[in-house]
């Protein structure tokens, strides 16, 4: 009986602990139910401040697009500003006659001089005895096309280049007398001479005795048909010209980027609109 009592003494503890046990894990259970309500909710808020902070850097960097989109427009603006102030400045120290269409179209100041003159180097003349002169900034592609031309076995003389108002209706008078009104089919009345300009050169060869005649049949003019835009000279007056006779011998300096395009289209100085070529005074010495 003793023995009874005391087995069931012992289950009736096992029993009240398995109770106090299973009532603790219960206690626990609840307590971490809390805590994950409690992370969820953070979480939750969490999850709306990240939601918020998104949208807001969204926000901030399409308003930085916005800036810098408004900053590259102005950036634009500065430097097209800048490239119409450098043009325009450029365009000022650029003497505005040196592609003007004289021969018996514009008239030519009686004081008018280039900017700057300089002596052809003898060498280059075909009479050395009478100095000659070209405006300074053309005489650099001048020379580079007598030498240029000897490398390719063609000789090139200068017998004329930069003529004053005076020297040039001078040399009509003399024509004038000579020849009577058909001067005029050759030689230009002072004021209407692109030799005025310093820009025109008048050039002879070999066999022709300092001569221009003839020279249209030479291997000198070919090569400058062929090579002369390149440099920036162009024949002012071709055989099909409403000036003046055919002049193989003629050439004007008109800049690199006019000679070309000109050649390029095959077409004269003259034949282009005043407009046109006006476009490209700005790169006449470029």
């Amino acid at each position: 009986m003793g023995i009874l009592i005391g087995v069931i003494v012992i289950l009736l503890g096992f029993i009240g602990f398995g109770y106090y046990q299973y009532v603790d894990l219960d206690t626990q259970n609840d307590s971490l139910r809390s805590r994950v309500a409690k992370l969820e909710d953070e979480l939750g808020i969490t999850t709306e401040n990240l939601e918020t902070t998104k949208e807001e850097k969204e926000n901030l960097s399409a308003e930085l697009n916005d800036k810098e989109e408004y900053v590259g427009q102005l950036r634009n603006q500065f430097e097209d500003i800048a490239g119409q102030v450098f043009i325009l400045d450029k365009l000022s120290k650029t003497d505005e006659e040196l592609l003007q269409k004289y021969s018996k179209i514009y008239f030519l100041n009686e004081h008018y001089v280039p900017e700057d003159l300089d002596n052809i180097p003898l060498t280059y003349l075909y009479d050395e005895s009478k100095p000659k002169e070209v405006h300074a900034k053309v005489l650099p592609y001048l020379e580079d096309v007598i030498k240029d031309a000897a490398d390719d076995g063609v000789t090139l003389w200068i017998v004329s280049a930069y003529r004053s108002y005076g020297t040039q209706g001078a040399l009509k008078s003399g024509y004038s007398i000579t020849y009577g009104s058909g001067a005029n089919a050759f030689s230009a009345d002072q004021g209407y001479s692109e030799h005025q300009l310093g820009t025109t050169i008048d050039f002879t060869t070999k066999n022709l005795g300092g001569g221009l005649n003839g020279f249209g049949d030479t291997e000198a003019y070919q090569w400058l048909q062929e090579n002369a835009y390149k440099y920036g000279f162009v024949l002012s007056y071709s055989e099909d010209n409403s000036y003046y006779i055919f002049e193989p011998w003629h050439w004007r300096f008109v800049g690199v980027e006019l000679a070309k395009e000109l050649h390029k289209q095959g077409i004269g100085f003259y034949d282009m609109s005043q407009r046109g070529i006006d476009e490209y005074l700005i790169s006449i010495f470029d």
